[in-house]
């Protein structure tokens, strides 16, 4: 390879390179740049150390799926100025590669170490004097708590974070989101899915950062109250509200009377909404494009019809589990959302095959099966909540037709 060509290099699961390969590579390319190396299991730190001896210009790595990684690779890499890291699963990384991001690292922009088990409070304390922070992802990362996201909102960069995602993060609390609120005035992404330990008190405090558009707090504690809150800020364009059990028609009403802007909603497994709700969406958010309504049994063909009558952009829709729903809905969509591209209907035993194949055939998209629904929906084929309580599982594979 030339010097005109080496400024990326990037590599996938059908690839098997040894430390050997990767030196050789360096020497042929030596002002590699941009590092991507996803599914590469194999993948170890001497790969990474062969690399970084003769290419010291690397700013971006992305390491993927890569689990025998360890601190000694962001040793190497500590010798290049980058500006992005990006790595996920990998049980090996630990607060010792913040430590070395903070003090190697000035510029750094894009952090991103999801699914990274040993990673604390601690390292995130390490990196809160970095002043250039632009995207933070510690996505299940469990170990993450208030006691490092306060300190690292509270830091150099917390003024000029635009997204953070902590889904999953547990330990985290209003406490925390408060503080985002207080100190991150330019943030437009926001991911607090699955802390259970939020609540409307601090979701309310959201409406104080007015560039926020795109906020996931699915799985939240979340009530009306909150939504109403979230309704008075007005610019949210991404509202994610599934498996909010707390929520009512009466919250989505109030919260999209003050929202114009909204293009995606999702409250799925939100077994307390009614058509209601929808109607409020449909003819307050005209500008809806992507809408999931999955696992909500209350839903009828109503609420189709005024999706229909109103969301002439809507390309992609999820009814599945709604199980009243029949082939009306189907007719009511193919009639008036004619940008629809995507439509999901597993467990919608009312519609018929012969329906899904009359209306859907020029979708790109679409998943259906009249399977009774699973117990982890939560409810019966007829709509009646089930007593027991189901741990949160990965949605199954489509089965029947599908494109």
């Amino acid at each position: 390879m030339g010097d005109d060509a080496n400024d990326f290099v990037s590599g996938n699961l059908k690839t098997k390179i040894s430390v050997d390969g990767f030196r050789n590579i360096a020497n042929g390319c030596s002002r590699i740049q941009d590092l991507l190396i996803n599914k590469m299991p194999a993948l170890t730190d001497g790969c990474i150390q062969a690399l970084v001896e003769k290419c010291r210009q690397i700013t971006s790595v992305v390491f993927l799926d890569s689990p025998h990684l360890s601190d000694t690779t962001f040793k190497a890499l500590a010798k290049c100025k980058l500006v992005k890291v990006s790595i996920e699963g990998n049980n090996q990384i630990t607060d010792l590669s913040f430590k070395l991001m903070s003090k190697c690292c000035p510029y750094i922009r894009h952090v991103h170490v999801a699914d990274c088990h040993n990673i604390t409070d601690a390292g995130l304390s390490m990196i809160s004097p970095l002043k250039h922070i632009l995207v933070l992802n510690v996505a299940d990362c469990t170990r993450i708590s208030d006691g490092g996201v306060r300190p690292f909102v509270q830091g150099s960069s917390g003024a000029k974070l635009r997204e953070l995602n902590l889904t999953n993060c547990i330990g985290v609390t209003d406490a925390s989101v408060t503080e985002i609120a207080q100190r991150c005035h330019k943030l437009t992404y926001l991911n607090l899915r699955y802390c259970e330990n939020v609540t409307d008190v601090g979701i309310e405090t959201l409406g104080n950062i007015s560039s926020l558009i795109s906020l996931d707090i699915s799985g939240t504690s979340i009530s009306d109250m909150g939504l109403r809150a979230l309704g008075c800020h007005g610019k949210i364009k991404e509202l994610s509200l599934s498996e909010c059990k707390n929520i009512s028609d009466t919250g989505i009403q109030e919260f999209c009377k003050g929202t114009k802007h909204l293009e995606c909603c999702c409250v799925s497994s939100c077994p307390q909404l009614t058509d209601e709700a929808v109607r409020a969406m449909a003819f307050h958010c005209r500008r809806l494009t992507a809408v999931s309504i999955a696992g909500c049994p209350k839903m009828t063909d109503s609420c189709i019809q005024y999706l229909a009558a109103a969301c002439h952009y809507l390309h992609f829709l999820d009814v599945s589990g709604c199980i009243h729903l029949t082939d009306k809905a189907l007719k009511c969509l193919w009639k008036g959302c004619k940008q629809l591209q995507i439509l999901k209907m597993l467990y919608c035993r009312n519609i018929t095959k012969q329906a899904v194949l009359k209306y859907t055939a020029k979708l790109e998209k679409q998943e259906h099966n009249d399977a009774d629904p699973p117990s982890w929906l939560g409810y019966d084929r007829d709509g009646n909540i089930l007593t027991f309580t189901m741990e949160r599982t990965s949605e199954p594979e489509q089965t029947n037709s599908s494109k």
